[in-house]
């Protein structure tokens, strides 16, 4: 009980003549920065993101892994970005078509999943869209039809004057 106390408390030394509201006020905004910086230098000992394996296992969290060689590696990994998943790529090249391994923290396998199922339904709607090309093919047909049509209208036109 008595820790649970001890660890809500701030203990905030002032050195002044004349305490004013002013010194106080200064003395708080001073305490809060340095709060804010210090846990900005925390944040810097482990690295968030794209790491290596040894840094992934080095933060003392239990390490997954995940086959990902059927998949478009980049794509995948813009998503595992976008979902703040913590995660390090390995290439094992034992195998003919080298396949990718995804390894990542064990706290991080709900997001990673979530990940790959908006990924995958990403994917999949853009198998079901036409592509570009065939969308220009189609207006370019629907162009040449049009004028063709405008020509023999003007042409129809001037042989009836």
């Amino acid at each position: 009980m008595q820790e649970e106390i001890e660890n809500r408390t701030i203990s905030l030394a002032i050195a002044t003549t004349r305490l004013t509201a002013e010194a106080i006020g200064t003395a708080v905004q001073n305490y809060l920065r340095d709060q804010r910086e210090t846990k900005y230098r925390n944040d810097e000992k482990h690295p968030t993101g794209k790491q290596t394996v040894k840094q992934l296992i080095g933060q003392g969290e239990g390490v997954n892994s995940m086959d990902i060689s059927q998949t478009d590696l980049k794509g995948f990994l813009r998503y595992a970005r976008k979902y703040g998943v913590d995660y390090a790529i390995r290439k094992d090249k034992s195998k003919d078509p080298p396949s990718y391994f995804v390894f990542f923290k064990s706290k991080d396998a709900d997001a990673l999943a979530a990940a790959f199922k908006e990924y995958m339904t990403d994917v999949m709607n853009k198998s079901k869209k036409p592509s570009t090309l065939a969308q220009l093919r189609q207006l370019r047909d629907k162009v040449i039809e049009l004028s063709e049509k405008a020509i023999e209208k003007v042409r129809g036109r001037e042989v009836s004057r």
